[in-house]
């Protein structure tokens, strides 16, 4: 369950914009508010099956428009290469360090690592 709420997430922090405005606010209360479908039916005075449609249909959208661009898959792909690349400063630095002790090369591996730092923040 964890996976897929997850992954609900993921989907609406990229996709979420693409959305109705009650698609967005039935897709929030559900997965971010916690709220269950007849909660929010109640609220909004309609059925249960009808806030349980617009989510679904909300949830078909964004997976589509993953499965049309993977911009979530390659997202993790550029994580998982900024991580290495990271360790792969880093170990330059280390060496350097232990064997060289070259300034320019440490001032390089810091650079290299602060831009890597920030493109993975982003």
């Amino acid at each position: 369950m964890k996976n897929q709420a997850y992954r609900m997430a993921l989907l609406y922090d990229f996709y979420g914009d693409m959305l109705t405005d009650r698609q967005k606010e039935f897709y929030d209360l559900y997965y971010n508010e916690d709220l269950s479908l007849s909660e929010i039916a109640e609220n909004y005075g309609i059925s249960r099956q009808g806030v349980r449609d617009v989510i679904v249909r909300a949830e078909a959208s964004l997976t589509e428009l993953e499965d049309k661009t993977g911009i979530i898959r390659r997202f993790h792909v550029m994580q998982d290469q900024l991580k290495e690349l990271l360790s792969d400063v880093d170990a330059i630095a280390q060496r350097n360090a232990r064997q060289y002790q070259d300034d320019e090369i440490e001032v390089l591996t810091e650079r290299i690592s602060a831009v890597l730092n920030k493109l993975k923040q982003e």
